[in-house]
């Protein structure tokens, strides 16, 4: 019973550390996938946690390179704030059956992004609003049998994810006197399946876990939705503008796979080290392609310029038991920016910290938060495949600052 007692609040603890530190990952990864909850030793465990990111990039010595949509050059250019702050809701379930099969339900947002730099800045022709949401509902169980001072277990599951989203961007010159704002909306949503499996060994004694986990893409091979054109000229015909439309448009993108590798163990009687390392395969995103279902002049194609490459992860902590009811951890977390030349991902460095509180045996709230750093870098025009990316804008940005904060309750019995 007391090492279980241990295990249980060290567990809490490193969690805490965790969930706000790694919130800020690259690509569109927001919550990620999180099974830890199949872990905890008790026979039934229900947890809700939500995590608040605000980080605070801004663009700076911004310049239009694309006249043909107007000359936005005298608009704002420098301390253009890009992000949005976002919540990130995680809620799950968990059953002992048995000795030897543990299993977990769980509803999350792995995915998603906002920036919102509006429409008076010079980079207004590349993106005015974009947003993207996610919903993930998944069920995960666990075999495990005893090997050696501890336990193997094999994971498996399954999940079904809805993503969708829009951009907004300045197309063509505003005519007020015609209604015409020049800007077009790009709508799009999809859902697919996905799996995971994987293996761990613990040794409960020690405070002792090491899991390896993969999760499969997601094909939405039904991405579909609008462009809206009808607020924008498309060009002058010999009677006149051509105005823009709304039609339906579809397209095929897949969210990525991913490995991580988790580890712990206690060092001494109260203390705990833990560290994880996780790649995410954001480079098949690259250039998302929209075209209209049925395509004419006045329905051009679009897309979704990306650009992205693979993404790593890297975290390490400690975690200390103070008493039977307080523990803490601090946690430091390095990731790899998915951008290099188009877009602002850069690397990151964020420190996390959290302390749990167990008021009884069946109860744990925790709260935790970080503080990071968003390393400078640039945009501009690149080539993939032959193909431009990038010649709307250029721009700078410095070493900006992002903060989260992250609360959870757990009721196990």
């Amino acid at each position: 019973m007391v090492h279980k007692k241990i295990k249980t609040a060290m567990m809490a603890a490193l969690t805490a550390a965790l969930t706000a530190s790694a919130a800020n990952a690259g690509g569109l990864e927001r919550g990620g996938y999180n099974i830890d909850l199949l872990f905890d030793p008790s026979t039934y465990a229900a947890e809700a946690a939500a995590t608040y990111v605000n980080p605070q990039r801004e663009l700076d010595n911004v310049v239009d390179i694309n006249p043909a949509n107007g000359d936005l050059n005298g608009l704002p250019n420098s301390g253009v704030r890009d992000t949005e702050g976002y919540w990130v809701p995680r809620i799950g379930v968990k059953a002992g059956i048995g000795d030897s099969v543990d299993c977990m339900a769980d509803y999350s947002q792995p995915w998603g992004a906002h920036t919102s730099p509006g429409a008076n800045w010079a980079g207004a022709n590349d993106n005015i609003e974009t947003k993207i949401e996610s919903d993930n509902y998944a069920a995960t169980c666990s075999y495990k049998w005893d090997m050696g001072k501890g336990q193997f277990r094999v994971i498996g599951g399954g999940f079904y994810q809805e993503v969708g989203g829009f951009k907004e961007r300045l197309v063509s010159p505003a005519v007020p006197a015609l209604g015409i704002t020049g800007v077009g909306r790009m709508d799009l949503e999809g859902s697919g399946w996905g799996w995971r499996a994987g293996v761990a060994y613990e040794i409960p004694e020690y405070a002792l876990r090491a899991s390896l986990v993969y999760n499969s893409k997601v094909d939405l091979d039904n991405l579909d939705g609008t462009i809206d054109l009808s607020r924008v000229i498309l060009g002058v015909g010999p009677t006149g503008p051509i105005f823009g439309s709304r039609y339906d448009v579809s397209s095929f993108a897949s969210m990525p796979d991913s490995l991580e590798l988790k580890v712990q163990t206690g060092i001494a009687p109260g203390w705990l080290v833990f560290g994880s390392v996780k790649w995410t395969d954001w480079s098949q995103l690259q250039i998302v392609s929209v075209t209209a279902d049925d395509p004419s002049p006045v329905r051009p194609p679009t897309s979704l310029d990306l650009l992205y490459r693979d993404g790593w992860t890297i975290s390490g902590g400690v975690g200390h038991k103070f008493n039977d009811q307080w523990s803490g951890a601090v946690s430091l977390t390095w990731d790899r920016g998915t951008s290099h030349g188009y877009g602002n991902q850069t690397d990151s460095w964020t420190l996390g910290t959290g302390v749990s509180y167990m008021p009884t045996e069946n109860v744990e709230l925790r709260l935790a938060g970080a503080i990071g750093l968003l390393t400078s870098g640039s945009s501009g025009p690149q080539t993939y495949n032959g193909v431009p990316v990038g010649t709307n804008v250029t721009y700078d940005f410095g070493t900006d600052i992002v903060s989260a904060i992250s609360t959870s309750l757990k009721v196990k019995f």
